[in-house]
């Protein structure tokens, strides 16, 4: 029936969504048990399977595979490493830079993928399949390359104490020289964070000082939802 087609499809588009809220939300407990790199290998792992599922769903004649797949590219994407790691690893000079660089091919994927998508390309009855595959390309790149790289270096200092790691980390990252002034950064960071309570959501909410803030934040990100952007 119409209906029940128009709900399935409205489910296969949202649960992207759903999967991007359990990722975001189980985030930091990851990051600091395991470190952003292991959690963008396993991103990525999560995102080629995600991929082979969804490409593997004409054959299989399923959109139970569909709405699989995308529900765990939701988890891999919205986890909120990428941008984490390039800052973390970046000098403190080209940190900001490093930091745009996320948002910018956030937004040149999601344009990609909609020129990809049209009938002319891999819109079509016969290539589809590949399109919804073709996600895990970027993630097997990573993959591949990600084992070259070291863990981010305040993550090696701060959370595992590890500061002959950290000065490995940062001689493979920017070279030979002296960055004390980077490590003493890092210290400081940490002193300060051992002085500052940690808020949950709810604490967040209630302390006044971060009210405006947050008045802010929630303005500017239900604009970009309510604007339609997300079902487009």
């Amino acid at each position: 029936h119409q209906d029940n087609l128009l709900f399935l499809w409205s489910i296969t588009v949202s649960i992207f969504g759903i999967g991007g809220l359990l990722g975001s939300s189980g985030s930091r407990y990851l990051t600091v048990k395991y470190g952003k790199k292991k959690c963008l290998l396993c991103n990525n792992l999560l995102m080629i399977v995600a991929a082979s599922i969804m490409g593997c769903s004409k054959i299989a004649r399923s959109f139970e595979m569909i709405l699989i797949g995308r529900f765990m590219c939701g988890i891999s994407l919205c986890v909120p490493l990428h941008h984490q790691y390039t800052g973390e690893i970046s000098p403190k000079k080209l940190r900001g830079f490093a930091n745009s660089t996320s948002s910018f091919f956030w937004t040149l994927g999601k344009a990609v993928g909609q020129i990809s998508g049209q009938r002319e390309l891999l819109g079509s009855q016969s290539l589809w399949p590949m399109l919804m595959a073709s996600c895990g390309l970027p993630a097997l790149v990573q993959l591949i390359t990600l084992p070259f790289f070291p863990e981010s270096p305040p993550y090696l200092l701060m959370h595992k104490g590890d500061q002959e790691g950290c000065k490995k980390a940062i001689r493979q990252l920017w070279g030979e020289g002296h960055h004390q002034a980077e490590i003493d950064d890092i210290m400081k960071e940490k002193a300060t964070m051992k002085n500052t309570k940690i808020l949950s959501v709810l604490e967040l909410m209630k302390e006044p000082a971060f009210r405006w803030q947050l008045y802010m934040i929630v303005t500017l990100t239900a604009t970009v939802q309510l604007c339609g952007i997300n079902a487009v």
